[in-house]
C-alpha cells in the first residue's frame, strides 16, 4: 500500500477565486472509456471554463478553434456528452451537469432520459427476427 503524502504543501489545490473548474474523478472511472477523444477534450475544457453553476457560453467556432478540432468533430463530441447526460446545451449556453447515477446513456430521442439495461434488452429482443429460418437458404 502506498502511503500518501503531500508533495508540495504550498501548492494545495483550492477552489479558484472565479469560476469552478473541478472535475470529479468519476468522470475518468465511469465515463471516459465510453467517449471519443474529442468528447473527453470538450468535457475537460467545459469544466475548466464553467462558472460555479457549470455554465459557459463559448460559440461553436470558438470552441472548435480552441480545441483544434473541426466543427463537425465538435458537434459529434457534444452529442456524445449530451447522450451520456453529462452536459446540457441550449445555444448560447452549455452547462456541465451534476453526475448521473452510473454510466447510463440517454435514449435516442431528445429529452427521453436515461435508458435502463432492461429497456435496452427489451428493445433488442423486440427488434430481432421472430422467424430466423426465413433468411436461411
Amino acid at each position: 500500500m502506498i502511503t500518501k503524502r503531500i508533495l508540495v504543501p504550498g501548492r494545495l489545490r483550492r477552489p479558484p477565486a472565479s469560476g469552478w473548474s473541478w472535475t470529479d474523478g468519476r468522470f475518468v472511472r465511469e465515463h471516459m472509456d465510453h467517449l471519443s477523444r474529442d468528447a473527453v477534450l470538450l468535457y475537460f475544457f467545459l469544466s475548466a471554463v464553467a462558472d460555479v453553476n457549470g455554465l459557459s457560453f463559448y460559440a461553436d467556432g470558438t470552441l472548435a478553434a480552441r480545441l483544434r478540432i473541426s466543427l463537425s468533430s465538435l458537434l459529434q463530441a457534444r452529442d456524445q456528452l449530451l447522450a451520456y447526460d453529462l452536459i446540457a446545451h441550449e445555444p448560447p449556453l452549455t452547462q456541465v451537469l451534476s453526475w448521473p447515477k452510473g454510466c447510463q446513456r440517454r435514449g435516442s430521442r431528445q429529452g427521453q432520459g436515461p435508458s435502463s439495461l432492461g429497456d435496452i434488452l427489451r428493445r433488442a429482443i423486440a427488434s430481432t427476427d421472430p422467424n430466423p429460418q426465413r433468411n436461411s437458404p
